[in-house]
């Protein structure tokens, strides 16, 4: 029979590492992480068109004018209400901002140097960026596998881009997965302005088993059905790491996790972790998928 596994260095050791990988780096953006340009914000078989209408910064680039529609030729009156997406997923439309400052004024522990740490209650978020239309579709839920109510995780992103193009999706990239968990009032949480666990997957305590193993606390959408964005969007913050295309923070990887997992860590709406690559996946890293609205 092998030994039992119960040295307290080896469960400190652990804690340390998952701790190092998914809270250290949870609050990465424009002033954190290496001074790497931007990747591009779309993959590289979009049309120019598409990431132009996504991002407007670039739509005076050369390129975003050669598909630019016939004079005379009106633009689609966008669809309205359910029918602009397909019924397990949601309408997201309104003024998203660019850059939002957000003030903790209540912290739970001593945020650290860097500023990360978890905050109680914020003050009123600030639009200290642009305004910028958005529209577009997002899974209602975490993505699932047919019959299973458990969202699917222990996928990396490269696995995660693959399945939504096989279901007719795209990987939500980051500004539209922030969008679609904040609102346009840029909520820090999904919920609102204060940190709520009871609503929420995050915070739990006991991630260890007595043999040192990880305790899977992700749940089902019936099980957190309080934890709804203003779009109707759930479980954005907490329960599983969510797999995005990245184009707001800086990074190495086209890849950000967004929205945290069942531990104590960001749980929030705006921070991700850029540290893992395209090839790394966990036992807490699943995805949700995106459309264009018609």
């Amino acid at each position: 029979m092998a030994p039992r596994v119960s040295s307290l260095a080896v469960v400190l050791s652990f804690l340390s590492l998952t701790v190092a990988a998914c809270a250290a780096h949870g609050e990465a953006g424009p002033a954190e992480g290496p001074p790497s340009p931007r990747l591009p914000a779309a993959p590289a078989q979009e049309p120019r068109l598409a990431l132009a209408a996504l991002h407007p910064e670039i739509a005076d680039a050369p390129e975003a004018t050669e598909l630019a529609l016939p004079p005379n030729a009106a633009p689609a009156a966008p669809v309205s209400g359910p029918a602009a997406c397909p019924s397990e997923m949601v309408l997201v439309e309104g003024e998203y901002c660019t850059d939002v400052k957000q003030i903790c004024d209540d912290w739970m522990e001593p945020p650290r140097p860097d500023g990360v740490g978890r905050c109680r209650h914020f003050a009123p978020s600030q639009c200290v960026g642009q305004r910028v239309h958005k529209r577009f579709c997002i899974d209602r839920d975490e993505y699932h596998e047919p019959g299973d109510p458990l969202p699917k995780v222990d996928v990396g992103w490269l696995t995660s881009q693959a399945t939504c193009e096989k279901i007719g999706k795209r990987l939500c990239y980051e500004s539209e997965w922030n969008f679609a968990c904040e609102g346009e009032e840029m909520l820090p949480y999904t919920t609102g302005y204060a940190r709520e666990p009871s609503k929420c997957n995050y915070d739990q305590k006991q991630l260890l088993d007595h043999w040192g193993k990880p305790i899977d606390h992700h749940k089902t959408n019936a099980d957190t059905e309080q934890c709804t964005s203003p779009f109707g969007v759930r479980n954005m913050n907490g329960n599983v790491d969510e797999w995005t295309y990245r184009d707001v923070t800086n990074g190495q990887w086209r890849s950000a996790m967004k929205g945290g997992w069942w531990m104590a860590a960001r749980n929030r709406c705006r921070p991700a972790t850029t540290a893992h690559d395209e090839h790394f996946h966990g036992f807490q890293s699943g995805f949700r998928c995106c459309t264009d609205a018609k």
